[in-house]
């Protein structure tokens, strides 16, 4: 009945220590949540222990022109710099001396593996900036950071994939660079050679997803990602999450999957192909069985925000006949576990749950029929008189429900719909009003004694007082019903 369609809403560890470890994901959760709330692109800093807790302070020019003239001290140089670049008036400093870029490119590209780690941290230093200028500036060590994906460091491999991360969604020219330059098969083989290596699939998710974000990815970006093996390689990530390792890798291919099936123009197939809606209802599952089981995991919902999406916008392209083979039913009361969770600390993450409910039960008599065996209805209902656009997401739901069969109508009833409709034609809400009395006008078509209860209840003189009301859509379904349903001795 009705259905949505796709909601567009959107680092690690330098060593393996247990403490930095525990930072990181910290820091990462504030990150993408901050991404989450702002819908913004987000940018990552890779800091080692030592980086840290520097306080240092250098002047750019000095080291610049020092770290031209040095010979073996060029390390100390280079490390120093790197610290000084944290600061964004340093940052834009830098690349206006005559030949900065290059100089650290040459030293990228050098034998001394120790000078090329360190200038590659300058310049995912830089790729972090605010100003836009920065990230163009630094354009001319892309292909070599492309190039350096293949290597065998995974502290280097790291510090390139989010310098292009960080680098990507500043400017359509440096996309489109890079896109010519082979970012997507070069991502492509970087995750088929380190699926093991979750750290760098972490950092490849995050990268694509930054790709993936803008006005031009539906243009050639999303096209050329769907020509390759990434889109099959994301959802193998999503089949076995590290519980050592966190969700940091699911999330980070999830968010790429969402920005990816927002970007291609309607056919989802191939991704249907590859399983991704069933291994992300597949995921949401034990997450809500983990929720249900008051075993929540602070920042688990950072996992629930893309996988949702991803179920929502997938399934609202799932033709119907093939929806239950996709989704377990088991994941409606999942959904209802999530909405019942984050329903007063993250209500906008409850309606996403919610809306996901719609998309299921929009065509489908098999999940609106589950939500009535698995005994969900019951607290979908409850739920009717929060705000937020939770409660008007829940009532389409139920209209999904009475709209599929005419048993389901009289099983609604039963289950206490028709005092709930009682109260939520008194509010406010011009469009819970409507829906409440398209929902009415189902339940009581054909049924006198649904039509009498109602009328016990007070509920004549609701419908009354509306058909005065000055919105005109709201007066149509009001006289409708006092002239054809309605119309029965009192």
């Amino acid at each position: 009945m009705w259905r949505l369609k796709k909601v567009c809403h959107k680092s690690s560890r330098p060593d393996n220590t247990e403490q930095l470890r525990l930072k990181r994901r910290e820091q990462e959760r504030a990150l993408r949540q901050a991404r989450r709330d702002k819908q913004l692109f987000s940018k990552r800093l890779l800091l080692s222990e030592d980086e840290e807790h520097s306080t240092e302070q250098h002047d750019v020019v000095s080291l610049f022109h020092h770290l031209q003239k040095c010979g073996p001290e060029k390390e100390a140089s280079l490390k120093a710099l790197s610290r000084a670049l944290r600061d964004p008036s340093a940052q834009t400093k830098f690349i206006k001396l005559e030949n900065s870029i290059h100089v650290l490119v040459g030293l990228l590209t050098g034998s001394n593996t120790e000078c090329r780690l360190l200038a590659v941290r300058c310049l995912h230093e830089l790729s972090h900036s605010p100003h836009s200028a920065v990230s163009l500036a630094c354009l001319p060590a892309s292909p070599y950071l492309l190039t350096y994906l293949s290597g065998q460091s995974t502290k280097f491999t790291e510090l390139c994939l989010y310098t292009l991360g960080n680098l990507c969604p500043e400017n359509d020219a440096v996309k489109d660079k890079v896109l010519s330059q082979g970012i997507i098969p070069a991502l492509t083989n970087c995750l088929e050679t380190q699926m093991h290596n979750l750290a760098l699939v972490e950092a490849i998710g995050f990268t694509l997803s930054q790709l993936l974000q803008g006005t031009k990815a539906a243009e050639r970006i999303a096209a050329t990602v769907m020509g390759s093996r990434l889109p099959l390689l994301l959802c193998s990530v999503l089949s076995s999450p590290d519980p050592k390792f966190g969700l940091g890798p699911v999330i980070e291919c999830a968010w790429s999957l969402h920005f990816l099936i927002c970007s291609i123009p309607g056919d989802c197939s191939v991704l249907l192909s590859h399983g991704t809606l069933s291994k992300c209802s597949s995921l949401l599952v034990s997450i809500g069985g983990t929720v249900a089981e008051e075993k929540k995991d602070e920042g688990l919902e950072l996992a629930v925000w893309p996988l949702l999406r991803c179920v929502g916008n997938l399934s609202s392209s799932c033709p119907v006949e093939h929806l239950s083979e996709q989704v377990d039913t088991r994941l409606l009361a999942a959904l209802c576990a999530l909405l019942n969770v984050y329903l007063k600390t993250q209500p906008a993450l409850a309606r996403e749950a919610a809306w996901v409910l719609n998309n299921l039960t929009a065509h489908s008599t098999d999940f609106c029929s589950a939500l009535l065996t698995q005994n969900l209805v019951p607290d979908l209902i409850q739920l009717l008189p929060f705000s937020l656009g939770i409660n008007t997401m829940i009532l389409r739901v139920l209209a999904n429900v009475a709209h599929q069969k005419k048993h389901f109508c009289d099983q609604l009833v039963r289950l206490g719909l028709l005092s709930a409709l009682c109260a939520t034609l008194k509010m406010a809400d011009t469009e819970m009003v409507v829906l409440s009395l398209d929902v009415l006008n189902m339940l009581i078509d054909g049924n006198l004694q649904v039509a009498e209860e109602f009328v016990k209840q007070g509920g004549l003189l609701m419908i009354e007082a509306l058909q005065y009301n000055h919105e005109g859509e709201l007066r149509q379904r009001a006289l409708y019903l006092l002239e054809h349903k309605l119309c029965y001795p009192r």
